[in-house]
């Protein structure tokens, strides 16, 4: 699996999808299950580095070396 999620993006990513848990488990109820469960996404796409949205449209916010 090829990482097409940069650093800044997946910084972004975590930090994101860890506020959407917290704020999922301190919410209770359906809404905070559906919050935590949403913030599910954004947390492993960022940790494994690799977001199959981007796959299928072919985007990629990784720097990729240049060589001259």
């Amino acid at each position: 699996m090829k990482s097409n999620i940069g650093k800044s993006d997946r910084i972004l990513r975590v930090i994101f999808g860890s506020v959407l848990i917290i704020a999922g488990i301190v919410i209770s109820g359906t809404a905070g299950i559906v919050m935590a469960s949403v913030g599910l996404i954004p947390l492993v796409t960022g940790l494994v580095g690799n977001c199959p949205a981007y796959s299928i449209f072919n985007v990629s916010t990784c720097k990729t070396p240049r060589f001259h």
